[in-house]
């Protein structure tokens, strides 16, 4: 009987992960530029993705908004004066299935005041955490390590810069360090320990 209950738990599981992601997601390819507002707890802010800065990380930012992935997601990780960094979503299916890391590409845009990159802690790992650059980060476009150099900028804020700046940042770099306790709990253990987070609450392309 247990393994009978096993078989048909995994088979829930893996039709429940079918339905909120799809393999064949990670092969659109973006417009060359577009345009998306993240709605979050403090208000909107606006970006737009220039596909030249970084194809490859461009196509993944456009892939993960156009498949609603910026939905009730933590701004877990904001830093006074450096990063506003998120991307761990609080359903773990969802998580693991664009965690898959892509290609590296060289830094072609600064990361000045209110760009955004991805997150990366080696070669081919960028995936689904990006950071809002807080102010200019000049270090960042050609830091080397892990066998990676720099940060490659794929989008910037335009709007709502204001709403950014807003982002609770009493907790600092303390959440940092926290993220597998955010990846196995979800916004639950946010909510619990650590409440002032503030939340992407959706995200979508606008003309």
């Amino acid at each position: 009987m247990k393994k009978i209950i096993l078989v048909v738990s995994v088979i829930l599981l893996s039709a429940c992960a079918t339905s909120k992601f799809k393999e064949k997601w990670l092969k659109e390819q973006s417009p060359n530029t577009f345009k998306a507002r993240f709605e979050t707890t403090q208000g909107n802010f606006d970006i737009v993705a220039r596909r030249l800065w970084s194809p490859n990380g461009v196509d993944r930012l456009y892939q993960m908004i156009q498949h609603k992935y910026y939905t009730d997601v933590a701004i877990f990780r904001v830093v006074p004066k450096f990063v506003a960094q998120f991307g761990i979503h609080n359903d773990s299916l969802i998580n693991h299935s664009w965690e898959k890391g892509i290609a590296d590409e060289p830094v072609l845009a600064k990361n000045d005041s209110m760009t955004i990159s991805f997150a990366r802690g080696g070669v081919n790992s960028r995936s689904n955490q990006i950071f809002i650059n807080l102010k200019d980060n000049k270090r960042l476009d050609t830091l080397a390590y892990s066998g990676v150099t720099g940060f490659p900028v794929v989008a910037k804020v335009i709007a709502g810069q204001e709403n950014v700046l807003k982002f609770y940042n009493g907790y600092g770099d303390k959440l940092g360090f926290k993220q597998d306790s955010i990846t196995k709990f979800g916004n639950k253990f946010l909510r619990e320990k650590f409440p002032k987070v503030d939340y992407i609450i959706k995200a979508y392309i606008i003309k």
